[in-house]
C-alpha cells in the first residue's frame, strides 16, 4: 500500500521553495466558524477578521501538526488544561490558503492544530506527551497513507519557555524511540515566528472539531507502540 501511495503522491514529499509557493491572497476567502463545538469557546481570539477578541490572561498557544488535522485535533481538546483548540494550516509561504491549495503541497503549509491552554509546562508536557505517542514522528512527509508535506510532524512555539520544554520532550522521546529499535524523529521544531511566513491560518468550518461532528470519520491516529513520560 506505501508503495502504491508513494507512485501516486511521492512527489508531494519534496518541500516547496517560497518563490514556487502559491500566491495566496490577503484576506480567507470562506467564512470561520468561531465557536468549538466541544469546548463551546472561541477557536479564533485575535485573529479574527471580524470581532477579534484577545485570549484569556492565563493562556498560551502553540501549533502541534502530526498528519491529518482533524486527528490531532481531537487528541488537543480531549487534555485537560486546553482551552480552545483549532484546525488549520502553518509552516508554509502561501497567504490564506485553502484546503484545496493545502493538499496541492505547494504552499509549503502543514495540517495543523492551534492549541490554547492554561495550567502552563504542566498542560503542555501532556500535550507533547499525546503529540509524541499518537503518531509516528520518524516518517518524513506521511502519516500512514497520508503521503505530502502537508502531513509532516512539527511542533511551532510562540514563546522561548515553550521551546524549551518542546526540544527536552524530543530528546526524552528520541531515547524512548531508541530503547524500541525505532528511527530517529524528523519533527520540525521551531517557533511559529521562524515557520514559512509565520502565521497561523484557520482551515474551513467543516474542518473545525470534525470527528465530533463525524465520530466514525477518517482517522489515522492511535498509540504508535512507544510509550512518551515527561513527567
Amino acid at each position: 500500500m506505501w508503495q502504491m501511495m508513494d507512485l501516486l503522491y511521492g512527489h508531494k514529499k519534496d518541500m516547496v521553495t517560497p518563490e514556487d509557493a502559491l500566491p495566496g491572497r490577503d484576506q480567507y476567502t470562506y467564512s470561520l466558524a468561531r465557536e468549538h463545538l466541544v469546548l463551546g469557546t472561541d477557536m479564533l481570539g485575535p485573529d479574527s477578521p471580524v470581532d477579534p477578541r484577545p485570549w484569556p490572561a492565563d493562556t498560551e498557544e502553540i501549533i502541534l501538526a502530526g498528519g491529518c488535522f482533524w486527528g490531532i485535533e481531537r487528541i488537543a481538546w480531549k487534555t485537560p488544561g486546553v482551552h480552545t483548540t483549532s484546525s488549520g494550516y502553518a509552516g508554509g509561504y502561501t497567504p490564506h490558503p485553502t484546503y484545496e491549495e493545502v493538499f496541492s503541497a505547494k504552499t509549503g503549509h502543514t495540517e495543523a492544530v492551534r492549541v490554547v491552554y492554561t495550567g502552563g509546562d504542566e498542560t503542555l508536557r501532556a500535550l507533547l506527551s499525546q503529540f509524541w505517542e499518537q503518531h509516528d514522528p520518524t516518517t518524513a512527509n506521511r502519516q500512514g497513507n497520508d503521503v505530502g508535506t502537508e502531513y509532516r510532524s512539527a511542533v511551532y512555539w510562540t514563546t522561548e519557555a515553550q521551546g524549551e520544554v518542546v526540544r527536552d520532550s524530543a530528546v526524552r522521546y528520541q531515547d524512548a524511540l531508541d530503547a524500541a529499535g525505532r528511527g530517529a524523529i524528523t519533527t520540525e521544531l521551531k517557533p511559529l515566528a521562524a515557520a514559512g511566513d509565520g502565521r497561523y491560518y484557520t482551515a474551513e468550518a467543516e474542518h473545525q472539531q470534525y470527528l465530533e461532528k463525524v465520530p466514525n470519520g477518517y482517522c489515522n491516529h492511535g498509540f504508535n507502540g512507544v510509550a512518551c513520560s515527561l513527567g
